[in-house]
Protein backbone atom coordinates (compact mmCIF):
# COMPACT_ATOMS: atom_id res chain seq x y z
CA UNK A 1 0.00 0.00 0.00
CA UNK A 2 1.78 3.47 -0.98
CA UNK A 3 1.25 6.52 0.65
CA UNK A 4 -1.22 8.04 -1.29
CA UNK A 5 -3.70 4.98 -0.67
CA UNK A 6 -2.90 5.53 3.04
CA UNK A 7 -3.69 9.05 3.30
CA UNK A 8 -7.13 8.18 1.37
CA UNK A 9 -7.78 5.84 3.70
CA UNK A 10 -7.01 8.53 6.79
CA UNK A 11 -9.13 10.77 5.04
CA UNK A 12 -12.31 8.25 4.90
CA UNK A 13 -11.69 7.28 8.59
CA UNK A 14 -11.46 11.07 9.78
CA UNK A 15 -13.78 12.74 7.87
CA UNK A 16 -16.46 10.19 6.35
CA UNK A 17 -18.32 10.75 9.89
CA UNK A 18 -18.16 13.92 9.45
CA UNK A 19 -20.07 14.50 6.16
CA UNK A 20 -22.62 12.04 7.18
CA UNK A 21 -23.33 14.37 9.79
CA UNK A 22 -23.13 18.15 8.19
CA UNK A 23 -24.70 17.02 4.59
CA UNK A 24 -28.06 16.45 5.61
CA UNK A 25 -29.99 14.02 3.02
CA UNK A 26 -33.54 16.26 2.26
CA UNK A 27 -36.04 14.95 4.92
CA UNK A 28 -39.96 15.43 4.07
CA UNK A 29 -40.35 17.75 7.21
CA UNK A 30 -42.94 20.57 6.75
CA UNK A 31 -42.42 22.95 8.49
CA UNK A 32 -38.77 22.68 8.50
CA UNK A 33 -37.64 22.42 12.11
CA UNK A 34 -35.33 25.59 13.61
CA UNK A 35 -32.27 22.82 13.75
CA UNK A 36 -32.15 19.74 12.37
CA UNK A 37 -29.07 17.09 12.01
CA UNK A 38 -28.94 13.92 11.39
CA UNK A 39 -26.49 10.96 11.75
CA UNK A 40 -25.72 8.07 9.64
CA UNK A 41 -27.97 5.32 10.86
CA UNK A 42 -31.31 4.36 11.98
CA UNK A 43 -33.74 3.99 14.25
CA UNK A 44 -35.89 1.27 14.08
CA UNK A 45 -40.06 1.02 15.51
CA UNK A 46 -41.35 -2.56 15.61
CA UNK A 47 -43.79 -4.22 17.49
CA UNK A 48 -40.85 -4.62 20.47
CA UNK A 49 -40.48 -0.92 20.73
CA UNK A 50 -40.99 0.33 24.23
CA UNK A 51 -42.68 3.29 24.80
CA UNK A 52 -42.84 5.21 28.05
CA UNK A 53 -43.89 8.62 28.60
CA UNK A 54 -44.39 11.36 31.21
CA UNK A 55 -47.43 10.48 33.24
CA UNK A 56 -49.20 14.05 32.08
CA UNK A 57 -49.20 13.06 27.99
CA UNK A 58 -51.73 9.98 28.22
CA UNK A 59 -52.92 11.86 25.01
CA UNK A 60 -50.08 12.30 23.07
CA UNK A 61 -49.29 8.35 24.26
CA UNK A 62 -52.62 7.45 22.90
CA UNK A 63 -52.54 9.43 19.89
CA UNK A 64 -48.98 7.41 19.16
CA UNK A 65 -50.29 4.43 19.69
CA UNK A 66 -53.49 4.88 17.57
CA UNK A 67 -51.41 6.66 14.49
CA UNK A 68 -48.93 3.09 14.60
CA UNK A 69 -51.63 0.77 14.88
CA UNK A 70 -53.68 2.46 12.11
CA UNK A 71 -50.81 2.83 9.79
CA UNK A 72 -48.14 0.79 10.51
CA UNK A 73 -49.65 -1.96 12.29
CA UNK A 74 -47.46 -1.29 15.25
CA UNK A 75 -48.79 -1.77 19.27
CA UNK A 76 -46.14 -0.41 21.78
CA UNK A 77 -44.83 -1.85 24.85
CA UNK A 78 -45.68 0.14 27.50
CA UNK A 79 -42.58 0.25 29.98
CA UNK A 80 -41.38 -2.90 29.58
CA UNK A 81 -37.48 -3.44 28.99
CA UNK A 82 -37.39 -5.26 25.97
CA UNK A 83 -36.44 -3.94 22.32
CA UNK A 84 -35.53 -0.46 21.97
CA UNK A 85 -37.38 2.39 23.03
CA UNK A 86 -39.36 5.91 22.38
CA UNK A 87 -39.39 8.12 25.82
CA UNK A 88 -41.50 11.05 25.82
CA UNK A 89 -41.36 13.40 28.42
CA UNK A 90 -41.82 17.02 29.97
CA UNK A 91 -38.86 18.94 30.50
CA UNK A 92 -39.68 22.32 32.13
CA UNK A 93 -35.57 23.41 31.53
CA UNK A 94 -36.17 23.68 27.91
CA UNK A 95 -37.41 27.26 26.44
CA UNK A 96 -40.26 28.51 28.26
CA UNK A 97 -42.33 28.50 25.36
CA UNK A 98 -45.60 26.44 24.46
CA UNK A 99 -44.56 23.91 21.24
CA UNK A 100 -40.96 23.85 21.95
CA UNK A 101 -39.48 20.35 22.06
CA UNK A 102 -36.11 18.59 20.83
CA UNK A 103 -35.37 15.35 19.04
CA UNK A 104 -32.42 13.14 19.98
CA UNK A 105 -31.99 9.30 18.96
CA UNK A 106 -29.46 6.55 18.72
CA UNK A 107 -29.90 2.97 17.50
CA UNK A 108 -31.72 1.76 20.33
CA UNK A 109 -33.53 5.05 21.73
CA UNK A 110 -35.68 7.98 20.54
CA UNK A 111 -36.25 10.48 23.29
CA UNK A 112 -38.97 13.04 22.58
CA UNK A 113 -38.29 16.22 25.25
CA UNK A 114 -40.91 19.28 25.27
CA UNK A 115 -41.54 21.92 27.43
CA UNK A 116 -45.21 21.13 27.53
CA UNK A 117 -47.78 19.09 25.90
CA UNK A 118 -48.47 20.73 22.50
CA UNK A 119 -44.37 20.28 21.87
CA UNK A 120 -44.60 16.40 22.61
CA UNK A 121 -47.30 16.30 19.80
CA UNK A 122 -45.49 18.74 17.33
CA UNK A 123 -42.47 16.28 17.90
CA UNK A 124 -44.59 13.31 16.67
CA UNK A 125 -45.66 14.85 14.18
CA UNK A 126 -42.24 15.06 13.24
CA UNK A 127 -41.41 11.66 13.60
CA UNK A 128 -44.48 10.50 11.45
CA UNK A 129 -43.44 12.64 8.70
CA UNK A 130 -40.05 10.57 8.33
CA UNK A 131 -42.37 7.30 8.33
CA UNK A 132 -42.11 4.83 5.23
CA UNK A 133 -45.49 4.96 3.63
CA UNK A 134 -47.36 1.39 3.63
CA UNK A 135 -44.62 -0.59 5.53
CA UNK A 136 -46.41 -2.35 8.69
CA UNK A 137 -44.79 -4.29 11.59
CA UNK A 138 -41.60 -2.72 11.16
CA UNK A 139 -40.48 0.60 10.06
CA UNK A 140 -37.42 2.90 10.50
CA UNK A 141 -36.44 6.69 10.65
CA UNK A 142 -33.10 8.47 9.98
CA UNK A 143 -31.24 8.98 13.72
CA UNK A 144 -31.87 12.92 14.21
CA UNK A 145 -31.19 15.60 16.75
CA UNK A 146 -33.99 18.16 16.40
CA UNK A 147 -34.21 21.40 18.21
CA UNK A 148 -37.44 23.17 17.49
CA UNK A 149 -40.11 26.08 18.34
CA UNK A 150 -42.33 27.85 16.41
CA UNK A 151 -42.47 31.75 15.45
CA UNK A 152 -45.56 32.83 16.09
CA UNK A 153 -48.56 31.82 18.93
CA UNK A 154 -51.42 31.59 16.07
CA UNK A 155 -50.99 29.51 13.14
CA UNK A 156 -54.32 29.17 11.80
CA UNK A 157 -56.25 28.35 9.19
CA UNK A 158 -60.34 29.10 8.21
CA UNK A 159 -63.29 27.08 6.55
CA UNK A 160 -66.60 28.63 5.77
CA UNK A 161 -69.36 26.45 6.37
CA UNK A 162 -72.20 28.12 5.90
CA UNK A 163 -71.72 29.01 2.08
CA UNK A 164 -71.73 25.06 1.35
CA UNK A 165 -71.81 22.98 4.13
CA UNK A 166 -68.83 19.89 5.36
CA UNK A 167 -70.14 16.99 7.92
CA UNK A 168 -68.22 16.32 11.02
CA UNK A 169 -66.10 13.59 9.09
CA UNK A 170 -64.01 16.07 6.72
CA UNK A 171 -64.40 18.38 9.39
CA UNK A 172 -61.87 16.06 11.48
CA UNK A 173 -60.24 15.26 8.25
CA UNK A 174 -59.35 19.07 8.40
CA UNK A 175 -58.21 19.22 11.25
CA UNK A 176 -55.89 16.06 11.06
CA UNK A 177 -54.25 17.81 7.63
CA UNK A 178 -53.75 21.28 10.34
CA UNK A 179 -52.27 18.83 12.56
CA UNK A 180 -49.74 17.21 10.58
CA UNK A 181 -48.56 20.68 9.20
CA UNK A 182 -48.64 21.97 13.06
CA UNK A 183 -50.91 24.72 13.05
CA UNK A 184 -52.95 25.64 16.38
CA UNK A 185 -55.87 27.02 15.22
CA UNK A 186 -59.10 26.41 13.67
CA UNK A 187 -61.72 29.85 12.96
CA UNK A 188 -64.77 27.95 12.16
CA UNK A 189 -67.32 30.13 9.96
CA UNK A 190 -70.94 28.73 11.51
CA UNK A 191 -72.87 31.87 10.51
CA UNK A 192 -73.54 34.07 7.26
CA UNK A 193 -76.55 35.57 5.09
CA UNK A 194 -76.34 32.15 3.22
CA UNK A 195 -76.66 29.54 6.08
CA UNK A 196 -76.99 29.45 9.84
CA UNK A 197 -74.88 25.97 11.21
CA UNK A 198 -75.10 25.80 14.52
CA UNK A 199 -77.78 24.48 16.88
CA UNK A 200 -79.01 26.94 19.48
CA UNK A 201 -81.55 25.54 21.62
CA UNK A 202 -83.11 29.01 23.30
CA UNK A 203 -83.76 29.60 18.89
CA UNK A 204 -84.81 26.50 17.26
CA UNK A 205 -85.53 28.43 14.11
CA UNK A 206 -82.42 29.51 13.78
CA UNK A 207 -81.42 25.73 12.25
CA UNK A 208 -85.31 24.85 10.87
CA UNK A 209 -85.23 27.89 8.95
CA UNK A 210 -81.59 29.62 8.80
CA UNK A 211 -80.11 26.77 8.12
CA UNK A 212 -81.72 26.39 4.42
CA UNK A 213 -81.99 28.11 1.66
CA UNK A 214 -83.95 27.23 -1.47
CA UNK A 215 -81.43 27.70 -4.51
CA UNK A 216 -77.39 28.68 -4.47
CA UNK A 217 -75.95 30.16 -7.79
CA UNK A 218 -74.86 28.15 -10.75
CA UNK A 219 -71.48 29.37 -11.91
CA UNK A 220 -70.00 32.86 -11.49
CA UNK A 221 -71.72 35.90 -9.36
CA UNK A 222 -71.56 37.58 -13.01
CA UNK A 223 -73.87 34.98 -14.27
CA UNK A 224 -76.49 35.72 -11.88
CA UNK A 225 -77.81 32.59 -12.19
CA UNK A 226 -79.72 30.40 -9.22
CA UNK A 227 -80.79 27.30 -9.34
CA UNK A 228 -84.19 26.06 -7.41
CA UNK A 229 -82.91 23.27 -5.57
CA UNK A 230 -83.36 23.23 -1.47
CA UNK A 231 -79.97 23.51 0.65
CA UNK A 232 -78.66 23.29 3.94
CA UNK A 233 -77.05 21.60 6.63
CA UNK A 234 -76.45 22.13 10.25
CA UNK A 235 -74.13 20.97 13.52
CA UNK A 236 -76.08 19.95 17.01
CA UNK A 237 -74.25 21.10 19.95
CA UNK A 238 -73.18 17.21 20.25
CA UNK A 239 -71.55 17.34 17.33
CA UNK A 240 -69.90 20.72 18.14
CA UNK A 241 -68.53 19.01 21.14
CA UNK A 242 -67.15 15.63 19.48
CA UNK A 243 -65.42 18.27 16.91
CA UNK A 244 -63.91 20.21 19.54
CA UNK A 245 -62.93 16.91 21.58
CA UNK A 246 -60.53 15.83 18.89
CA UNK A 247 -59.22 19.03 18.06
CA UNK A 248 -58.22 19.35 21.55
CA UNK A 249 -56.58 15.94 21.27
CA UNK A 250 -54.38 17.68 18.51
CA UNK A 251 -53.82 21.08 20.50
CA UNK A 252 -56.00 22.94 17.87
CA UNK A 253 -58.27 25.61 19.28
CA UNK A 254 -61.78 25.92 17.87
CA UNK A 255 -62.58 29.46 17.55
CA UNK A 256 -66.58 29.69 16.03
CA UNK A 257 -67.33 32.85 14.10
CA UNK A 258 -70.55 33.79 14.50
CA UNK A 259 -71.42 37.57 12.50
CA UNK A 260 -72.68 40.27 13.70
CA UNK A 261 -73.82 42.96 12.47
CA UNK A 262 -73.64 42.14 9.14
CA UNK A 263 -73.91 38.76 7.10
CA UNK A 264 -76.80 37.95 9.32
CA UNK A 265 -79.89 37.23 6.75
CA UNK A 266 -80.07 33.30 7.64
CA UNK A 267 -80.69 34.84 11.40
CA UNK A 268 -82.68 37.33 10.42
CA UNK A 269 -85.53 35.24 7.81
CA UNK A 270 -86.06 33.00 11.04
CA UNK A 271 -86.48 35.77 12.97
CA UNK A 272 -86.91 39.11 11.12
CA UNK A 273 -88.17 41.13 14.46
CA UNK A 274 -84.49 42.24 15.32
CA UNK A 275 -83.81 43.88 11.70
CA UNK A 276 -85.05 47.41 11.27
CA UNK A 277 -87.70 46.96 9.08
CA UNK A 278 -88.73 43.81 10.74
CA UNK A 279 -90.03 42.16 7.20
CA UNK A 280 -90.09 38.82 6.29
CA UNK A 281 -87.10 37.58 4.43
CA UNK A 282 -85.37 34.77 3.14
CA UNK A 283 -82.23 33.01 3.54
CA UNK A 284 -79.88 34.24 0.79
CA UNK A 285 -79.30 32.61 -2.10
CA UNK A 286 -76.78 34.68 -3.88
CA UNK A 287 -73.29 35.60 -2.87
CA UNK A 288 -72.38 38.95 -2.00
CA UNK A 289 -72.79 41.07 0.82
CA UNK A 290 -77.14 41.76 2.00
CA UNK A 291 -77.62 44.99 2.92
CA UNK A 292 -80.53 43.47 5.80
CA UNK A 293 -78.31 43.47 9.02
CA UNK A 294 -79.43 43.39 13.08
CA UNK A 295 -80.91 46.46 14.23
CA UNK A 296 -79.16 47.63 17.38
CA UNK A 297 -82.25 47.70 19.23
CA UNK A 298 -82.04 46.48 22.87
CA UNK A 299 -84.14 43.47 21.63
CA UNK A 300 -80.99 42.74 19.34
CA UNK A 301 -78.85 42.39 22.10
CA UNK A 302 -80.78 40.60 24.85
CA UNK A 303 -81.28 38.04 21.11
CA UNK A 304 -77.41 38.03 20.50
CA UNK A 305 -76.11 37.58 24.23
CA UNK A 306 -78.93 34.72 24.73
CA UNK A 307 -76.99 33.26 20.97
CA UNK A 308 -73.33 34.36 22.65
CA UNK A 309 -73.77 32.19 25.82
CA UNK A 310 -75.38 29.21 24.24
CA UNK A 311 -71.89 29.27 21.95
CA UNK A 312 -69.56 30.20 25.33
CA UNK A 313 -71.10 27.41 27.02
CA UNK A 314 -69.91 24.91 24.14
CA UNK A 315 -66.56 26.34 22.92
CA UNK A 316 -63.84 26.58 25.54
CA UNK A 317 -61.94 28.92 23.22
CA UNK A 318 -60.36 32.12 24.84
CA UNK A 319 -62.49 34.11 21.78
CA UNK A 320 -65.51 34.11 19.70
CA UNK A 321 -64.97 35.69 16.16
CA UNK A 322 -67.95 38.21 16.07
CA UNK A 323 -67.36 39.06 12.31
CA UNK A 324 -67.82 42.84 11.93
CA UNK A 325 -67.12 42.93 8.19
CA UNK A 326 -68.88 44.09 5.25
CA UNK A 327 -71.48 45.99 7.15
CA UNK A 328 -74.09 47.94 4.88
CA UNK A 329 -75.44 51.24 6.49
CA UNK A 330 -78.37 51.57 4.27
CA UNK A 331 -81.09 50.21 6.96
CA UNK A 332 -79.41 52.50 10.10
CA UNK A 333 -79.80 55.13 7.74
CA UNK A 334 -83.26 54.90 7.15
CA UNK A 335 -84.24 53.81 10.74
CA UNK A 336 -85.66 56.56 13.44
CA UNK A 337 -84.70 54.02 16.09
CA UNK A 338 -80.83 54.14 14.96
CA UNK A 339 -81.00 57.84 14.13
CA UNK A 340 -82.27 58.27 17.66
CA UNK A 341 -79.93 56.12 18.92
CA UNK A 342 -77.20 58.01 17.62
CA UNK A 343 -78.25 61.48 19.06
CA UNK A 344 -78.80 59.85 22.36
CA UNK A 345 -75.29 58.13 22.21
CA UNK A 346 -73.74 61.23 20.99
CA UNK A 347 -72.52 59.06 17.63
CA UNK A 348 -71.49 61.51 14.74
CA UNK A 349 -72.61 58.84 12.36
CA UNK A 350 -73.28 55.22 11.35
CA UNK A 351 -69.90 53.79 11.31
CA UNK A 352 -69.50 54.98 15.30
CA UNK A 353 -73.20 53.42 15.27
CA UNK A 354 -70.89 50.13 14.33
CA UNK A 355 -68.49 50.65 17.05
CA UNK A 356 -71.19 50.92 19.31
CA UNK A 357 -72.95 47.84 18.53
CA UNK A 358 -69.54 45.82 18.63
CA UNK A 359 -68.20 47.71 22.19
CA UNK A 360 -71.84 45.97 23.61
CA UNK A 361 -71.35 42.71 22.52
CA UNK A 362 -67.62 43.02 23.25
CA UNK A 363 -68.75 43.44 27.00
CA UNK A 364 -70.98 40.43 27.25
CA UNK A 365 -68.05 38.38 25.82
CA UNK A 366 -65.38 40.02 27.94
CA UNK A 367 -68.17 39.12 31.29
CA UNK A 368 -67.65 35.35 30.55
CA UNK A 369 -63.88 35.53 30.63
CA UNK A 370 -63.84 35.65 26.69
CA UNK A 371 -61.55 37.62 23.68
CA UNK A 372 -64.15 39.27 20.50
CA UNK A 373 -62.24 38.99 17.27
CA UNK A 374 -63.41 40.88 14.68
CA UNK A 375 -62.51 41.88 10.55
CA UNK A 376 -60.59 44.98 10.07
CA UNK A 377 -63.72 46.72 9.67
CA UNK A 378 -64.31 46.89 13.52
CA UNK A 379 -61.56 49.92 13.23
CA UNK A 380 -63.75 51.85 11.87
CA UNK A 381 -66.04 54.39 14.02
CA UNK A 382 -63.22 53.12 17.11
CA UNK A 383 -61.89 50.27 17.79
CA UNK A 384 -63.66 48.13 21.35
CA UNK A 385 -61.50 48.38 23.89
CA UNK A 386 -59.62 44.90 24.50
CA UNK A 387 -60.91 43.54 20.42
CA UNK A 388 -58.13 40.79 18.47
CA UNK A 389 -57.85 42.32 15.48
CA UNK A 390 -58.52 40.07 11.88
CA UNK A 391 -56.53 42.04 8.83
CA UNK A 392 -58.01 41.10 5.74
CA UNK A 393 -58.27 43.75 3.68
CA UNK A 394 -54.08 43.95 3.23
CA UNK A 395 -52.37 44.73 6.41
CA UNK A 396 -52.98 48.66 6.97
CA UNK A 397 -55.75 47.67 9.70
CA UNK A 398 -53.59 45.25 11.16
CA UNK A 399 -50.56 47.78 11.11
CA UNK A 400 -53.03 50.09 12.76
CA UNK A 401 -54.80 47.85 15.42
CA UNK A 402 -50.90 46.86 16.50
CA UNK A 403 -49.92 50.70 16.91
CA UNK A 404 -52.45 51.12 19.11
CA UNK A 405 -51.14 47.94 20.90
CA UNK A 406 -54.06 45.59 20.23
CA UNK A 407 -53.26 42.07 19.12
CA UNK A 408 -53.56 41.25 15.59
CA UNK A 409 -53.89 38.06 13.17
CA UNK A 410 -52.49 38.86 10.00
CA UNK A 411 -55.11 37.32 7.19
CA UNK A 412 -54.37 39.90 4.04
CA UNK A 413 -56.44 38.51 0.98
CA UNK A 414 -52.82 39.28 -1.32
CA UNK A 415 -51.48 36.34 0.67
CA UNK A 416 -53.34 34.57 2.96
CA UNK A 417 -56.83 33.69 0.78
CA UNK A 418 -56.74 30.10 -0.42
CA UNK A 419 -60.45 30.39 -2.57
CA UNK A 420 -58.21 32.41 -5.02
CA UNK A 421 -56.98 30.75 -8.60
CA UNK A 422 -53.46 29.17 -7.58
CA UNK A 423 -52.69 28.53 -11.08
CA UNK A 424 -53.90 29.46 -15.21
CA UNK A 425 -57.79 30.15 -14.13
CA UNK A 426 -58.45 28.11 -17.57
CA UNK A 427 -56.92 25.43 -16.20
CA UNK A 428 -58.29 25.40 -12.81
CA UNK A 429 -61.69 24.23 -11.34
CA UNK A 430 -63.89 28.34 -10.97
CA UNK A 431 -63.13 30.08 -8.26
CA UNK A 432 -64.29 33.89 -6.84
CA UNK A 433 -60.85 35.92 -8.70
CA UNK A 434 -57.59 36.50 -7.44
CA UNK A 435 -54.06 35.00 -8.10
CA UNK A 436 -52.19 33.50 -4.77
CA UNK A 437 -49.55 31.22 -5.54
CA UNK A 438 -47.91 28.83 -3.58
CA UNK A 439 -44.69 30.74 -3.85
CA UNK A 440 -46.36 34.19 -3.04
CA UNK A 441 -48.16 32.54 -0.06
CA UNK A 442 -44.38 31.16 1.19
CA UNK A 443 -43.07 34.75 0.33
CA UNK A 444 -45.40 36.21 2.94
CA UNK A 445 -44.15 38.18 6.22
CA UNK A 446 -46.86 38.28 8.82
CA UNK A 447 -44.71 40.96 10.82
CA UNK A 448 -44.62 44.31 8.53
CA UNK A 449 -41.66 46.12 8.11
CA UNK A 450 -43.90 49.61 9.30
CA UNK A 451 -43.74 48.53 13.09
CA UNK A 452 -41.16 48.66 15.44
CA UNK A 453 -39.66 46.42 17.69
CA UNK A 454 -42.68 46.89 20.50
CA UNK A 455 -45.53 47.31 17.72
CA UNK A 456 -44.38 43.86 16.67
CA UNK A 457 -45.36 42.12 19.70
CA UNK A 458 -48.42 42.42 19.06
CA UNK A 459 -49.02 40.44 15.81
CA UNK A 460 -50.26 36.92 17.02
CA UNK A 461 -49.27 35.12 13.76
CA UNK A 462 -51.44 34.24 10.58
CA UNK A 463 -53.92 32.78 9.11
CA UNK A 464 -55.42 31.28 5.47
CA UNK A 465 -58.92 31.52 5.11
CA UNK A 466 -61.15 29.08 2.68
CA UNK A 467 -64.05 30.74 2.09
CA UNK A 468 -66.80 28.31 -0.16
CA UNK A 469 -68.66 30.21 -2.01
CA UNK A 470 -67.24 28.48 -4.96
CA UNK A 471 -65.84 25.40 -3.13
CA UNK A 472 -68.85 22.94 -3.01
CA UNK A 473 -67.23 19.41 -2.09
CA UNK A 474 -64.47 18.24 0.54
CA UNK A 475 -61.85 17.59 -2.19
CA UNK A 476 -62.17 20.53 -3.61
CA UNK A 477 -61.59 22.26 -0.25
CA UNK A 478 -58.44 19.47 -0.19
CA UNK A 479 -57.20 21.19 -3.47
CA UNK A 480 -57.82 24.90 -2.80
CA UNK A 481 -56.11 24.66 0.47
CA UNK A 482 -53.19 22.57 -0.13
CA UNK A 483 -50.37 23.03 -0.80
CA UNK A 484 -50.95 26.40 -0.28
CA UNK A 485 -51.43 25.71 3.66
CA UNK A 486 -48.31 23.75 3.67
CA UNK A 487 -46.48 27.14 2.85
CA UNK A 488 -48.79 28.96 5.36
CA UNK A 489 -47.55 26.54 8.11
CA UNK A 490 -44.09 27.23 7.76
CA UNK A 491 -43.98 30.65 7.41
CA UNK A 492 -45.53 30.90 10.54
CA UNK A 493 -43.55 28.58 12.04
CA UNK A 494 -39.80 29.34 10.88
CA UNK A 495 -37.86 32.18 11.03
CA UNK A 496 -37.74 34.44 7.69
CA UNK A 497 -33.74 33.85 7.88
CA UNK A 498 -34.10 30.24 7.68
CA UNK A 499 -37.05 29.94 4.92
CA UNK A 500 -35.97 28.98 1.60
CA UNK A 501 -38.49 28.33 -1.05
CA UNK A 502 -36.52 25.56 -3.48
CA UNK A 503 -35.94 23.75 -0.51
CA UNK A 504 -39.42 23.96 0.95
CA UNK A 505 -41.00 22.90 -2.70
CA UNK A 506 -37.92 19.77 -2.38
CA UNK A 507 -39.40 18.41 1.00
CA UNK A 508 -43.13 19.06 -0.79
CA UNK A 509 -42.49 17.08 -2.89
CA UNK A 510 -41.28 13.92 -0.97
CA UNK A 511 -44.46 14.06 1.20
CA UNK A 512 -46.52 13.54 -2.38
CA UNK A 513 -46.85 9.82 -1.72
CA UNK A 514 -48.42 10.69 2.02
CA UNK A 515 -51.00 13.18 0.55
CA UNK A 516 -51.67 10.49 -1.52
CA UNK A 517 -51.86 7.50 1.22
CA UNK A 518 -54.16 9.72 3.17
CA UNK A 519 -56.05 10.58 0.08
CA UNK A 520 -55.67 14.16 0.06
CA UNK A 521 -56.53 15.93 -3.32
CA UNK A 522 -54.13 18.51 -4.26
CA UNK A 523 -53.03 21.03 -6.83
CA UNK A 524 -49.98 19.63 -8.74
CA UNK A 525 -48.82 23.02 -10.67
CA UNK A 526 -45.56 23.12 -8.91
CA UNK A 527 -44.83 19.38 -9.25
CA UNK A 528 -45.43 20.05 -13.13
CA UNK A 529 -42.92 22.86 -14.16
Amino acid sequence: MNLKHIRFLLFIMLYLPILAVSENPKLPLIPMPKNVKVNAGNFIISKATNLSASAELTNEVKYLNTYFKNNHQIVFNLDKKAGNKIVLKINSLLPNLPGTYSISSNSNELILEAFDASGIFYGIQSIIQLLPINQVNEVSIPLIQVSDQPKYQWRGMHLDCSRHFFNTTFIKKYIDMLAYYKMNKFHWHLTDDQGWRIEIKKYPKLTEVGAWRNGTMIGHYRDQKIDSIKYGGFYTQSDIKEIITYAQERHIEVIPEIEMPGHALAALAAYPEFSCSKLPTQVGTRWGVETNVFCPSEETFHFLEDILNEVMEIFPSKYIHIGGDEVPKDEWNKSDLCQQLMKDQNLADANELQSYFIRRIEKLVNKKGKTIIGWDEILEGGLAPNAVVMSWRGESGGITAAKMKHPVIMSPGSHCYFDHYQASPEKEPLAIGGFTSLEKVYSYNPTPIALDSTEATFILGAQGNVWTEYIKTPSQVEYMMMPRMAALAEVVWLSKDKQNYSDFLGRLTLQIPYLNYKKINFCQTEFSK
